[in-house]
């Protein structure tokens, strides 16, 4: 039978149960309630990050029971009878220079670290990974792959290699064998320089008399991957394609990736047989215009999965926005990065509220965080490159690494999840921002973000039972059952 939760207001019983001396967590204030370990059958785990650090990814001791025991603190009602979109996943981008730095561990502490992300079982599990189709600004120099010398054209890409990612696609085997389902996304930060418009990694356009071509590099790549035996799941043309500032960069208005789309890229996916998704736009959540622009060209639309998004600009309802203007294709995000001068609490609270939570709750199929590892200078990186990227680790030596807080923000959700759960109806309450899910071995997650500087006490409440739970100021928690 369930034990049924009692508030004991008699000073003698006030360390049993918990503390009655505030009416409710949601007045504001500290929130000084404790609530019991408990001594009955625990049915609700409950993982903690808090954003002093005292706890990181750390499963509570206190036994969690559903009852009925009525009480005055603020509630989140869990719905699974309200449905939302199935979930591709978490994770990060894995960049060429990721893939250097991790490289430079020593054999045992580089499984380790790998095990760690991409076992779905010991590790937490991350299930979507991002790369750069050619170099980004986080690869040690600017590279494509079909470079050629300054004044020479290469239109039936004779040239083209994968060789410069070679080290890549031999940790993307690695990683394979740990998860195979793992799902992965690529994105250009620029074309071959021939194909531009300025003949420079850094800015321009690609020329209209090298769409055919270009759309051919792709077809490449994505052949070349699969003959490695990495499938690649979804490609968006290019990287942030408003931003020419980047080394690599390169500029595609909508009106051009629409056209691209519909003549090039989409019927060379077609021909050669390619199942590779077709993603548009990849950039922020400010220029909405720009994704529905492209679903409302039928033409494009017709090979279109649906839009990417990132978020260093506008704001993460932009993504439901672009939903309902055309609720049949897809929404992700794919982008955000936690920065050396920001505090763990700082972007713990502000990434799982935006990008996480945010994102989910804006119908996003996935949520990705750039990058995955850099070293104690935040390198490498391009000249021109990001300065100030935090990796989820930093890499310190051949036998040491540390974890950073993009870590614990994409593990609080990647551990409990898995793809092919699906998102469920959750309210909100008093700063504490959440969203739910429905796994396929039909458990529910729930992910709560306590934008307060303060604790609270409240109450999860699922099928007209609910527990009473605290969570630390500035905290996340993760709670199944």
């Amino acid at each position: 039978m369930k034990k049924i939760f009692t508030v004991l207001c008699l000073s003698a019983f006030i360390a049993v149960q918990y503390s009655c001396s505030k009416s409710s967590g949601g007045s504001g204030g500290n929130d000084d309630d404790t609530i019991n370990p408990g001594t009955g059958t625990n049915e609700v785990d409950f993982w903690l990050t808090t954003g002093d650090q005292a706890a990181r990814l750390e499963k509570q001791s206190s036994i969690l029971e559903f009852g009925t025991a009525v009480n005055s603190y603020n509630t989140i009602e869990v719905d699974e009878a309200a449905t939302y979109q199935t979930i591709d996943g978490f994770g990060y981008t894995l960049t060429g220079g990721s893939v250097d730095v991790i490289n430079t561990l020593n054999a045992t502490r580089r499984q380790e670290l790998l095990q760690d992300l991409f076992n779905p079982g010991s590790g937490i599990g991350v299930s979507y990974l991002r790369l750069s189709i050619g170099a980004s600004d986080l690869n040690a120099a600017p590279f494509t792959y079909d470079d050629m010398p300054a004044g020479q054209t290469d239109t039936t890409l004779a040239n083209f290699s994968l060789s410069n990612d070679s080290a890549l696609i031999a940790m993307l085997k690695e990683i394979l064998a740990i998860n195979p389902d793992i799902k992965i996304m690529g994105a250009p930060w620029s074309a071959p320089v021939w194909m531009k418009t300025n003949g420079s990694f850094t800015g321009g356009s690609l020329q209209a008399q090298y769409y055919s071509a270009y759309a051919q590099y792709f077809v490449k790549y994505v052949q070349g991957m699969q003959a490695e035996g990495i499938k690649i799941t979804a490609i968006t043309p290019q990287n942030e394609p408003l931003n020419p500032y980047n080394t690599p960069s390169l500029v595609m208005q909508a009106t051009e990736q629409a056209n691209f789309i519909a003549n090039n890229l989409g019927p060379a996916f077609q021909a050669a047989g390619i199942t590779t998704k077709i993603v548009v736009y990849d950039h922020n959540c400010d220029v909405t215009s720009y994704p529905i622009s492209i679903l409302n060209n039928s033409a494009a639309s017709a090979y279109v999965d649906g839009s990417a998004f990132h978020l260093y600009g506008g704001d993460i309802s932009a993504m439901t926005t672009v939903h309902n203007a055309a609720p049949a294709k897809n929404v992700y995000f794919t982008e955000q990065y936690t920065s050396a001068t920001a505090t763990f609490s700082d972007d713990l609270k502000w990434l799982v509220k935006n990008v996480v939570i945010g994102s989910m709750r804006n119908w996003s199929k996935n949520a990705l965080i750039w990058n995955l590892a850099t070293n104690g200078s935040y390198g490498p990186h391009t000249n021109g490159g990001c300065t100030t990227c935090k990796g989820a680790f930093t890499i310190t030596s051949s036998d040491s690494y540390t974890k950073n807080v993009a870590y614990y923000i994409v593990a609080q959700a990647s551990k409990f999840i898995p793809a092919g759960s699906i998102r469920i109806n959750s309210t909100v309450a008093s700063g504490l921002n959440t969203v739910a899910f429905k796994r396929p071995d039909g458990k529910h997650v729930l992910l709560v973000e306590n934008d307060n500087p303060f604790a609270l006490t409240y109450n999860i409440k699922y099928n007209g039972e609910w527990i009473v739970t605290k969570i630390e100021a500035n905290s996340v928690g993760t709670y199944i059952w």
